[in-house]
């Protein structure tokens, strides 16, 4: 049984991971100034609520204790 569950985390983790990395390549597509208009300031929001729910969930699965925050571009 042990080994089910090593092989149910790998298969969730890479097909998780990998939508991740997808959804980062597609919030690079609104780079296009001749489509979209923002500031630097709203690019480093965005990226700094990334970094925080990546460092959350990092230590969540290290078994760290985390908050859950909702992000809201202003």
């Amino acid at each position: 049984m042990d080994k089910d569950y090593k092989a149910n985390f790998k298969r969730v983790a890479e097909a998780r991971t990998n939508r991740v990395i997808d959804g980062l390549i597609h919030l690079g597509d609104i780079s296009k100034h001749s489509y979209y208009e923002y500031t630097p300031e709203q690019i480093e929001t965005i990226f700094t609520a990334i970094q925080k729910t990546l460092d959350d969930q990092k230590n969540r699965l290290l078994g760290r204790d985390n908050a859950n925050n909702e992000f809201r571009l202003r």
